[in-house]
């Protein structure tokens, strides 16, 4: 069995019955099925209108008693399928080409049938197709015998090849164009390689701003015993600047309601006090005991000038690792500051004994606390020259 028409498959099944209405077809197929299978008799049918029925003159001569019950089930157009009924109008229509030739409304029927006509693929399928020999049971039933069913496992082959046929390469394209749902390997994949390009971004924006060369560079400035001895004197200047060089009221910072702040009122070193002898005293006498007095006992007494053995020459004089000795600089800073801000030692009247004491009580700690940083960056010195040997 060949496949019907392309422009036919193409056709609603409503569309086929108004043709089959409109073109005269009278054809339909039947199905009838006896009570008994032990009689054979001839049936005559005539068509009348819209379905078969059977000839009054056939039915009665058939005697009720000795002839089974007919059961005829009369299959009008809409009870066809709708490949049955595309294969029954392919066949009228080709069958009557001279009438229905000329007419607009077949005109795209007869035009499709001209293009398969001239298709090598169509003539392949068009073909005879070698029909699934199928084991069927043996039927002795009378009815059926008149009845030329259609074979589902033949329309299956010609349906198939039929539809391999006329598979249109758009249809195909558009479905390959398609995007497909992705799947979870896809959506996780996705995710893995965005992870890795935001870590790729964030490291080159982190080394790009040069953040880790800083932190190496603040480190390694900080990892000194000479740090520590500026860190140890700036805690101490510090507490001594309110002291020496007094805060006055400059002006209010007027309350924020947004914010809900209140006033605050601004206070700024007075600066008129460095012309006074109130601020150069004390400031003199703690720059003197915590720092030119120790760098110079430092400088002369540096221990790590006299670590370099061997024979000194004028061309080959010791380089000391440091200008200032660091635990010299700490011994004897911790001696004069017991001596003078500890004992009250004024040398003769060389030091005011006001200064002495405006100075003791600014430092945090008093003599102790400068005693206590002297002894921890002497303590550093220790470590750090343990570390070199």
């Amino acid at each position: 069995m060949s496949g019907a028409n392309s422009w036919l498959q193409r056709q609603r099944k409503t569309d086929l019955v108004e043709l089959a209405q409109y073109t005269g077809l009278k054809k339909s197929i039947m199905s009838c099925r006896a009570c008994s299978s032990r009689f054979r008799f001839d049936v005559q049918l005539e068509w009348r209108g819209w379905c078969w029925t059977l000839d009054p003159r056939c039915a009665a001569g058939l005697n009720p008693r000795t002839t089974p019950r007919v059961h005829c089930i009369i299959s009008a157009y809409d009870s066809l399928k709708k490949v049955e009924l595309e294969l029954a109008l392919d066949e009228f229509l080709a069958e009557n080409t001279p009438t229905f030739q000329s007419d607009p409304k077949l005109a795209n029927y007869y035009a499709s049938r001209a293009r398969t006509i001239g298709s090598p693929i169509k003539k392949d399928v068009d073909g005879p197709v070698e029909k699934l020999k199928v084991a069927r049971r043996r039927v002795t039933k009378a009815a059926e015998d008149l009845i030329a069913p259609v074979d589902s496992s033949e329309e299956e082959p010609s349906s198939t090849s039929t539809a391999i046929a006329h598979t249109p390469a758009r249809a195909l394209s558009l479905a390959s164009r398609i995007p497909l749902p992705a799947t979870p390997a896809d959506v996780a994949n996705a995710v893995d390689r965005s992870t890795v390009a935001l870590r790729t971004r964030v490291a080159s924006v982190y080394k790009e701003s040069g953040i880790t060369e800083v932190t190496h560079a603040t480190r390694e400035t900080l990892s000194t015993v000479n740090s520590v001895l500026f860190a140890i004197s700036a805690f101490e200047l510090y507490f001594l600047r309110p002291e020496i060089l007094a805060d006055r009221y400059a002006f209010t910072i007027p309350a924020i309601s947004f914010l809900g702040t209140g006033d605050y009122p601004v206070f700024v070193p007075d600066m008129f006090l460095l012309l006074t002898a109130s601020f150069w005293s004390p400031a003199l006498l703690w720059a003197f005991t915590s720092s030119v007095l120790p760098s110079v006992a430092g400088y002369f007494i540096n221990m790590t000038t006299g670590a370099h053995q061997g024979r000194v020459t004028r061309r080959s004089a010791p380089v000391p690792d440091a200008v200032v000795d660091p635990l010299t600089f700490s011994v004897v800073k911790a001696l004069i500051s017991f001596v003078i801000y500890g004992q009250g030692v004024t040398f003769g009247g060389w030091i005011n004994e006001v200064s002495i004491a405006r100075v003791n009580s600014a430092v945090y700690g008093g003599y102790k606390g400068i005693l206590a940083g002297a002894a921890i960056s002497g303590l550093f010195s220790i470590y750090d020259a343990v570390l070199k040997k």
